[in-house]
Order: C-alpha cells, then sequence, then structure tokens
C-alpha cells in the first residue's frame, strides 16, 4: 500500500513538473517572440514584472545605487534593441541578467577596473539600500527579524563573484546550470564561487545576529 501510494505521488509530481517546463516554454516562446516584433506593450509588462529582481542584482553587483541605476535603464534599452536575439530556448531572467552583467563588465572596462570587485564601493556615502520585492527567497527569511540594510552591507562585504553567485542562487533562485549561463563560467567555477561565498558569509550573519542579540538584552 505504501509503496502504491508513493509511486503515485511520484507520478504525479513527475507530472506537475512536466506541465510546468511546458508552460515555461510556452511563455518563453511568446516572449521571443514578442520581442521580435518589438511590442511595447510586452516590454512595459517584463519591466514590471522584473523590475525589482533586476535592480536588486545591480545593486549588489556594483554597491552603488546611481551606477546600477543608470546600467538598469541601459540595460532595458539593449532589451528593446537586441530582443530579436532571444530565442526563448531559456528562461528570460538569464538572459536579462546577462545583458545587465555584461553591461556591468563593459563599464568595468571603460573605467580600467580589474574586477567586479572594483566596482563595489562599500561605503557609498555611507548609505545602505533597500530593494523592494513581493516575493521573498531563502536568504529573505533570515532578513526578515534583520535590518534589510545590514544584510545587504555584509553581502557587499563578500568577493564580487562569489556574491552575484549567491545573489542568483538564492535571491533569483536560479539554478546552478542557470548561473553558468548568466556568469559564463564552468560550472564547476559556480559551485566553487557558492561554497566560498556561504562559507564567508555565515560569520559574518552570525556576528550580527549576535550583534542584534546582545543590543535587545542590553
Amino acid at each position: 500500500m505504501q509503496t502504491s501510494v508513493f509511486t503515485t505521488m511520484r507520478s504525479a509530481a513527475i507530472a506537475i513538473s512536466v506541465e510546468q517546463a511546458e508552460q515555461s516554454q510556452h511563455e518563453n516562446a511568446a516572449i521571443a517572440a514578442g520581442l521580435k516584433r518589438q511590442d511595447p506593450e510586452l516590454l512595459d509588462h517584463l519591466i514590471e514584472l522584473y523590475q525589482h529582481r533586476l535592480l536588486r542584482y545591480l545593486l549588489f553587483l556594483t554597491g552603488k545605487r546611481e551606477v546600477a541605476e543608470d546600467l538598469f535603464q541601459e540595460t532595458w534599452m539593449r532589451v528593446l534593441i537586441r530582443g530579436g536575439q532571444y530565442n526563448g530556448k531559456a528562461r528570460f531572467d538569464t538572459w536579462l541578467f546577462a545583458i545587465a552583467r555584461n553591461l556591468v563588465i563593459d563599464l568595468s572596462r571603460k573605467r580600467t577596473m580589474a574586477s567586479l570587485d572594483e566596482m563595489s564601493d562599500v561605503s557609498d556615502e555611507g548609505r545602505g539600500f533597500e530593494i523592494a520585492t513581493d516575493t521573498p527567497s531563502p536568504l529573505d527569511e533570515f532578513q526578515v527579524s534583520e535590518d534589510r540594510a545590514e544584510v545587504a552591507a555584509v553581502l557587499l562585504k563578500l568577493e564580487a563573484n562569489n556574491r552575484e553567485v549567491l545573489v542568483l542562487r538564492f535571491h533569483e533562485e536560479m539554478s546552478l546550470e542557470e548561473i553558468a549561463s548568466v556568469t559564463r563560467a564552468p560550472l564547476s567555477t559556480v559551485k566553487s564561487r557558492l561554497y566560498r561565498g556561504l562559507a564567508a558569509l555565515k560569520p559574518e550573519l552570525e556576528r550580527l545576529r549576535g550583534c542584534r542579540t546582545a543590543e535587545a538584552i542590553g
């Protein structure tokens, strides 16, 4: 009986997964077709749908609100101009984030910066940042009871490539394969960056939690 129930549940889960995959493929194909004909209503919908996630990603990548906002605008201009290049075979957000990342790299080269790390300025005149979002991520579970600006500051202390993987994995909930596509890095490199990022993040979050506890007791 238990085996039969387990088999039924597993079959149902597989069917749901297949249905979701087919729906996602259909949505991607619809987006690709709309971008090819430069549908203004579709672009407005995509901006509304992805604006918070994209800006949050750029903020964590650059550490500067003004730079992130400029790149945010330029990313959507690239989507409008080069939308015909999106073929719908991958998720739209992985294609969108890859465009944004390439713009960050282009900017860093223009400013003769050696790496993404040099794009980040934790101080930024002492200002933190916070991005509104409707859907919590696994990392948000810690932030619910903590100061989001402080948690963001902790992330900005991490090495840029490791921070980027953490944001894509836990904020954007991308698979490791999708992160590899966005960053154009081998899967093994993505896994290594994720491990190193988590290893560096844990003590910082524990320290932050300890400070909060001490303040509450005091």
